[in-house]
């Protein structure tokens, strides 16, 4: 026999025998997705029989938001709280709960909180469930691959959340959209979801495609071709996963139009997404009165968000320091002081308020600088009602509440030239202008010296603007937009 002939009857046997094991590996395929089935039907009766027997127990229907940092005091907690102080007034037999990672706290003191920072009080109480593994969230328990790592502890903070209670209706408002699938399937509860900010974006992915260092771009990363070019491919592959988990929303809400875009490109359910403006207390600022400040002897700038990362609150203190030094050059009488107003998550936040102190000892500019640390909403109103420019700095800032309410409080506004305070907020009102944008820290320092430098008159002017500008961001425009866009999902409950 030829070595050809051995060749071609080798191949015919390798053959006969991978047929004669396909046989059994498809048929143990079909077994193992079928008990995997069997698996998800039991887990999905069970879930469901314990909420038919919680339902049958309390006679109502239950609505759990999904909120782990619920008592760190910031817009997005603002939203939740006004979001259910909406819902609990509209429909009044249905019962409310909310998922939350904070330990070391209760209930009580959760609202207490509520109506101290944001002045909010409920007309019925609302009950918590205290999730034990909220460090699965944690960016700090994932020090590469955050964003996948995160998302992926989402799922199983979401499903320590489901087995706690297993509610009627679903919603998502902290941006965990890998919860959504798990909720529906699993739980069989409708779903919705309000997005503060895409957990991937395609300015993202711009920023590491040009090689541009961010905070969430760091120099190892940007100046390697290979590491770059890993991560783009990371984030299109992170992208389609979070698109497929945020596409299984039955409601899906925004809180400004670049979010809108973002969310659009990424879950492609457009029949499904409306944006809705988040809540501001514009109303708790307009007793704060709108004077010239002509003869004020010390000019405080505001600054209002937590002490996170990609608040960028070190472009703040560099930006305050070279218009310090170009006020002083120009021979400028009045005082300047930076007033840092924000809450603290974690202690990571509490060690970056530390090495923002630092940086302002570097800089000489420790005596000018304060930092106000989880103040109360009477003290936030002072500050601001002193203050005569309201400072922001985030990059692609999704909304910008805290840009509103100085808005709103009668403050020059100088905002970030991105995300929503440029396309929604800090734009012309009838004809006249509401603020000012910028950029990086020259440009700041030099609009912060430009603003101090404007006739009294014309001050005046921009910040009456301002203020009647904001009227679209109440607390009531928010109510009216947030039931509209929730009532058929509420109204699922009722039948």
């Amino acid at each position: 026999m030829s070595g050809h002939d051995q060749l071609v009857l080798c191949l015919c046997e390798l053959t006969r025998l991978l047929w004669k094991l396909l046989l059994p590996l498809l048929f143990l395929c079909a077994l193992l997705l079928a008990v995997l089935v069997l698996l998800v039907l039991a887990v999905r009766l069970w879930l469901q029989s314990s909420r038919n027997a919680r339902r049958a127990r309390d006679g109502r229907p239950a609505v759990a938001f999904f909120h782990p940092y619920c008592n760190a005091g910031g817009g997005g907690e603002r939203v939740l709280w006004c979001a259910i102080r909406a819902l609990q007034n509209r429909y009044v037999d249905t019962h409310f709960v909310v998922y939350t990672g904070d330990q070391g706290v209760t209930g009580q003191q959760i609202l207490d909180g509520a109506r101290r920072r944001f002045n909010i009080v409920f007309p019925r109480p609302i009950r918590f469930v205290f999730l034990r593994h909220r460090l699965l969230v944690e960016p700090s328990l994932f020090p590469h691959f955050t964003l996948l790592g995160q998302s992926m502890g989402s799922i199983f903070l979401g499903w320590e959340a489901l087995t706690e209670f297993v509610p009627d209706l679903y919603i998502d408002s902290m941006g965990y959209a890998f919860t959504l699938p798990l909720f529906r399937y699993l739980g069989g509860c409708g779903v919705g979801s309000y997005v503060h900010y895409p957990t991937i974006s395609t300015d993202m992915l711009s920023v590491v495609r040009e090689r541009n260092p961010r905070f969430n771009n760091p120099d190892f990363v940007s100046n390697s071709l290979f590491l770059s070019a890993f991560k783009v491919v990371y984030y299109c592959l992170f992208a389609l996963l979070y698109g497929m988990a945020g596409s299984c929303s039955d409601l899906i809400m925004v809180n400004s139009s670049w979010t809108l875009d973002h969310i659009l490109s990424l879950w492609r359910a457009p029949g499904r997404t409306g944006v809705v403006y988040p809540p501001c207390d514009v109303g708790a600022f307009l007793d704060i009165p709108l004077e010239e400040d002509g003869d004020k002897k010390c000019h405080s700038i505001v600054s209002i968000g937590q002490f996170r990362p990609e608040k960028d609150h070190r472009l703040q203190i560099r930006a305050f320091k070279k218009a310090l030094d170009r006020r002083e050059g120009a021979g400028g009488e009045e005082a300047l002081r930076l007033v840092l107003i924000g809450g603290c998550r974690n202690q990571q936040d509490e060690d970056r308020v530390l090495m923002l102190r630092g940086l302002c000892q570097e800089l000489g500019v420790a005596d000018r600088v304060e930092f106000k640390l989880n103040v109360s909403f009477e003290e936030l109103k002072r500050e601001m009602g002193d203050a005569t420019i309201g400072l922001h700095t985030m990059w692609n800032e999704h909304f910008g509440i805290g840009v509103v309410e100085c808005m709103a409080a009668g403050k020059v506004i100088l905002a970030h030239k991105s995300g929503g305070p440029k396309l929604d907020i800090v734009v012309p009102f009838e004809g006249g202008q509401t603020g000012f944008l910028a950029e990086d820290e020259d440009s700041y320092a030099e609009t912060i010296d430009r603003i101090l430098s404007l006739p009294v008159g014309v001050r005046l002017q921009i910040r009456r603007d301002a203020r009647q500008s904001v009227a679209r961001f109440s607390d009531r425009e928010f109510d009216a937009s947030f039931l509209a866009a929730m009532e058929p999902l509420m109204g699922t409950l009722e039948r």
